[in-house]
């Protein structure tokens, strides 16, 4: 019984890191139409200039640096070239944030070269065991770390000027700007939102199980796109609620691997984008997401 507990604990924290970036999914998607599939560099950027400042600076300042590097990297991608667009259609902004991201991943990748950068967490490779569930440090701090996140983006959303203008331009973006409400800045500010959520996912991502920094981070990203599509393109609750069926989905599927041999090696690898698939099948429009929102 207490595998079985680490393993689900084990699956929601998880679960929390992954809604961080499908959050930033979701940000990105409502505030400006944009499928960011360039996130998973934003990710890497932020903790790559973690990696890099902290033997000067320390974790702390260079974990705050690098929360903004990401935040600003968001912010002048979506003024430099999403905003220029000739044709800002879902599929050519798509396109677009495809070759972002493998132009910033090859240069991230050629900074990086071969080494893997630590972080410097100050957890370190810190446990922490409770009843008979045993977590490690930077689990357990990163899902604290989550749900502090949501509860500021909750109160962003509910009860500042900014945030009640970055929901009405993603209910009705044309009536948003017949009211006065800029477009440019709730798209601007979804952006850097985004990337800040990517930076501090990728540095818990970076702490553990990765021993540091190496151009593969990149790809936590793309477990989040499963979280992302199954909460529903447009639901910021329903990409945290996707985050967790997926972390819990394939924590299980993982610990539970050689019970399930049956299956095939490597099944846990696999379980996010099938319990995607089969979700979609009821629900094409996600658990929580709108059934006009636009698809690619």
């Amino acid at each position: 019984m207490s595998y079985f507990l680490t393993q689900l604990a084990n699956g929601l924290s998880i679960g929390l890191i992954l809604g961080l970036i499908a959050v930033g999914f979701v940000i990105v998607f409502t505030s400006t139409g944009v499928l960011n599939f360039a996130h998973g560099s934003v990710l890497l950027a932020g903790a790559y200039i973690v990696a890099v400042l902290q033997p000067h600076t320390g974790f702390w300042v260079a974990a705050v640096i690098g929360i903004l590097g990401s935040a600003a990297l968001g912010v002048l991608v979506n003024t430099v070239l999403v905003r220029n667009l000739a044709e800002p259609t879902p599929a050519t902004a798509a396109i677009l944030m495809l070759g972002v991201d493998i132009l910033l991943l090859t240069e991230l990748t050629r900074q990086i070269g071969n080494d893997i950068l630590p972080i410097g967490a100050p957890w370190g490779a810190d446990t922490v065991r409770w009843g008979g569930v045993t977590l490690p440090a930077s689990r357990l701090i990163a899902a604290g770390v989550a749900l502090v996140v949501f509860a500021l983006l909750w109160f962003l959303f509910a009860r500042t000027r900014i945030g009640v203008a970055m929901r009405a331009a993603a209910a009705d973006g044309d009536t948003a700007s017949l009211m006065g409400i800029r477009l440019s800045r709730t798209g601007t500010t979804g952006w850097a939102l985004a990337g800040a959520l990517a930076a501090i996912a990728g540095i818990f991502f970076a702490s553990f199980p990765a021993p540091g920094v190496a151009p593969s981070l990149a790809l936590s990203a793309l477990a989040a796109i499963p979280a992302w599509v199954l909460g529903g393109f447009d639901s910021v609750p329903g990409a945290i609620v996707g985050g967790l069926i997926i972390g819990v989905a394939s924590s299980l599927a993982i610990g539970y691997e050689a019970q399930l041999h049956f299956l095939g090696q490597g099944f846990g690898e696999v379980v996010p984008y099938a319990v995607m698939i089969l979700v979609l099948l009821v629900r094409p429009s996600g658990l929580f997401g709108r059934k006009e929102a636009v698809r690619v």
